[in-house]
């Protein structure tokens, strides 16, 4: 497996987990721990290539000579950028709608989306996404300016449910997946009913309508 691959990969992990987070939440001690062990290592640095062929030693170090150390300066300035990019990971993915770093949350999304693998993992990212909206609304609620950012993330939650379901459907029409998605979608959004305007009610009575049919028994 090539490098780009294997970084690839990492940083999807990364992702992944990342937008998993609660709305205002931190991520799991383990995560953490783990994320700043390879940080520690420069395994998200650069890292040798196991197909890149081997190169000869240097003469210094075949004469015996010991090979020039990496300046400490060096080895803080590329762990403090490092500890600085996970810090502005984990802002971007508790910000909610009106926030400076939201549309950078909203990108990362895209970007997990375009890069999945096939139309499954597509359509389960893209439902991960109306999940995420859905909490955003909930935390939006109350807001001085809550109406047109409530009216735009419940739209934006319902293109992704359909897109998410389309796409689930076609890869695995008879997924599990979706009805669990639909149910817990249904507890999230139903208790925000009574705090929601009159427009921003019929745009969530036409989502709960739309997913309970994805619940009901086939």
């Amino acid at each position: 497996m090539s490098r780009a691959r294997r970084r690839r990969e990492r940083v999807l992990e990364h992702l992944t987990e990342l937008r998993r987070l609660p709305i205002g939440g931190l991520p799991e001690p383990s995560f953490r721990a783990r994320l700043r062990a390879e940080l520690l290592s420069g395994r998200l640095a650069a890292e040798p290539d196991a197909e890149e062929p081997v190169r000869p030693a240097p003469r210094h170090a075949r004469r015996g000579r010991p090979a020039p150390r990496r300046p400490l300066l060096s080895h803080l300035a590329t762990f403090g950028l490092a500890a600085a990019m996970m810090v502005s990971s984990f802002a971007t993915y508790q910000a909610v709608p009106g926030d400076s770093l939201y549309p950078l949350k909203r990108a990362a999304e895209s970007t997990l989306v375009r890069l999945s693998a096939d139309d499954a993992e597509r359509g389960e990212r893209e439902l991960d996404s109306a999940k995420t909206r859905a909490k955003e609304v909930a935390s939006l609620l109350g807001s001085a300016d809550d109406g047109p950012l409530v009216s735009k993330t419940l739209k934006d939650m319902e293109e992704s449910t359909r897109s998410g379901i389309s796409r689930l459907k076609r890869a695995e029409p008879r997924s599990p997946k979706i009805k669990k998605f639909a149910r817990d979608q249904k507890e999230v959004v139903g208790p925000m009913l009574p705090q929601l305007n009159e427009d921003q009610l019929a745009q969530a009575e036409d989502y709960l309508h739309y997913i309970e049919g994805l619940a009901a028994p086939q």
